[in-house]
């Protein structure tokens, strides 16, 4: 199917920058030009205005030249600190290990005396956590000897949505009852998850929902959550999803980054 044409008229090249996608990285490049702009008279006479001015017009590639450095430069800047972060943490860890205790209510997979364990701290509406999920499952079939955690850190919930926190409790429910994965894949390939979407994953996978809404209202689940919580806020953890393998925390999220450092850790 061919869309029909925008029927909008046509802008310049400089106007669509602009309102483009990196409008922002555009309107301070804008900002940096104007800055030398205001200086420069006292330096190159006053003519370099309308000079530069009308150089830009006919040049706008400039400017996308100088916002896709500016955006390199802020990608680098947000590598550099997620690695600092994440070393953070792994320090902490080194220090006090009970930090990333594996409390035997988390769902867990693989052998119990795996050499190579794998942390995951996620919320099921993460975009992030939803995207690496399927590579995640299959690092686990992959690595069938490394031991993979799954700790449900429900943190999207604003106001009174809890959805968040449902799903986190019908995960812990359903793993009650031996069906945590195929829920798990379940919930992270829902968009837009709902309680009342919860419910029907929880019944599609073979989860007695009656067992399951009693298991989701208890106390205990809430107390699971709540001591992720809590370790959540003393490791230090910013967002989801966060990997630690073997208690070093993982920069990245992309499974590659993770199968390499899985793969590190077995010839360590």
């Amino acid at each position: 199917m061919t869309d029909a044409p925008d029927p909008t008229p046509q802008t310049s090249r400089l106007g669509r920058f602009l309102a483009g996608p990196r409008a922002g990285l555009a309107a301070l490049a804008v900002s940096v030009i104007a800055l030398a702009l205001a200086a420069a008279p006292y330096a190159t006479g006053r003519d370099f205005d309308g000079r530069v001015r009308s150089y830009l017009l006919s040049n706008p590639e400039i400017l996308q030249e100088v916002s896709s450095r500016l955006e390199l430069t802020a990608q680098q800047a947000q590598i550099a600190e997620s690695r600092a972060h994440a070393q953070q943490m792994t320090a902490r860890i080194a220090a006090n290990p009970a930090l990333l205790r594996i409390d035997a209510r988390d769902p867990a997979f693989g052998p119990a005396d795996a050499r190579v364990t794998v942390v995951e701290f996620f919320d099921f509406r993460c975009p992030g956590c939803k995207a690496t999920a399927p590579e995640v499952l299959r690092l686990m079939q992959t690595h069938p000897d490394v031991r993979f955690v799954f700790k449900d850190w429900p943190i999207l919930d604003r106001g009174s949505d809890n959805t968040s926190h449902y799903a986190a409790r019908a995960a812990q429910a359903a793993h009650r009852q031996g069906k945590y994965l195929p829920v798990f894949r379940a919930l992270m390939a829902e968009p837009a998850l709902t309680p009342t979407a919860v419910d029907r994953i929880l019944a599609a996978n073979g989860v007695a929902m009656p067992a399951a809404r009693a298991a989701i209202a208890s106390p205990e689940i809430a107390r699971q959550l709540a001591d992720i919580q809590l370790s959540a806020l003393n490791l230090g953890l910013q967002g989801t999803p966060t990997f630690f393998i073997n208690g070093r925390a993982s920069a990245s999220i992309q499974p590659a980054d993770i199968d390499r450092a899985i793969r590190a850790a077995k010839a360590g």
